[in-house]
């Protein structure tokens, strides 16, 4: 079996991975493959149109096809892919004008998501918060893309909660789940991760601060750089069709 990993010069590639992890963690797998693609997607190595055989996959990342239609299924929901009748998997052709709009979009629900639970969250919401961020200094020293992906979402869901509007809330994680694989592609660009980071310590302070206002003005600038962060990367990387 085949496990997907990354070299320092950016290209994809595959190692050894034991039959019984596979078959252990079959969720990780199809992470591991969805990243795999995403970041051929972004870079444009897959470009629109590029049809994605499920069985080819799985011999390409030495899988079977369980973890393959489910990291495809997720592409699906993040709008990289579409599921054609008749044409199986192709990759989904977006241009850089409607991946602003969907920022666009979730940078105004995340405003009002951190605005309404500056207000709301507990002291003890608080602190986990804090706490969620005082650990992600050790990713971004280690330049942990993954992780630090992970955490970014567990982030932002804790905001989430904190607004104390389950409506609300379940409307900014679905809006995260179609945006997932674009907001852990802009972590790539540059020094992204770095600024992220930086970006989560403003809307921190604001928070303790006890000011609405300025952390919703502050999470609508986080969300609007990483739209021009993931522009930046795809313009970096795009070939041409």
């Amino acid at each position: 079996m085949a496990r997907i990993t990354q070299s320092s010069n950016g290209k994809i590639e595959s190692s050894p991975l034991s039959t019984k992890r596979n078959r252990e963690d079959p969720g990780l797998l199809s992470d591991q493959i969805r990243n795999a693609l995403t970041d051929e997607i972004a870079s444009g190595k897959l470009p629109a149109g590029a049809a994605l055989d499920e069985q080819d996959l799985a011999n390409r990342f030495g899988a079977s096809r369980t973890p393959v239609r489910e990291a495809l299924r997720q592409l699906s929901v993040s709008g990289l892919v579409e599921m054609r009748p008749r044409r199986g998997v192709v990759v989904t052709r977006l241009t850089p004008e409607q991946i602003m709009d969907m920022f666009e979009t979730t940078a105004e629900v995340e405003a009002m998501c951190v605005r309404l639970a500056t207000y709301r969250m507990t002291p003890l919401e608080r602190s986990h918060l804090l706490d969620l961020h005082e650990a992600s200094r050790s990713l971004v020293e280690k330049g942990d893309i993954d992780g630090y992906d992970a955490f970014n979402s567990r982030f932002h869901e804790a905001i989430y909660l904190a607004t104390h509007n389950s409506f609300m809330a379940e409307q900014a994680l679905a809006i995260r789940a179609r945006l997932k694989s674009f907001r852990r592609t802009q972590l790539r660009q540059a020094d992204r991760i770095h600024r992220s980071r930086d970006e989560h310590e403003g809307i921190m302070v604001a928070i303790a601060q006890g000011d609405g206002e300025e952390a919703s003005r502050r999470m609508r600038a986080h969300m609007l750089n990483a739209a021009s962060a993931i522009g930046g990367y795809i313009a970096a990387h795009s070939i041409a069709d």
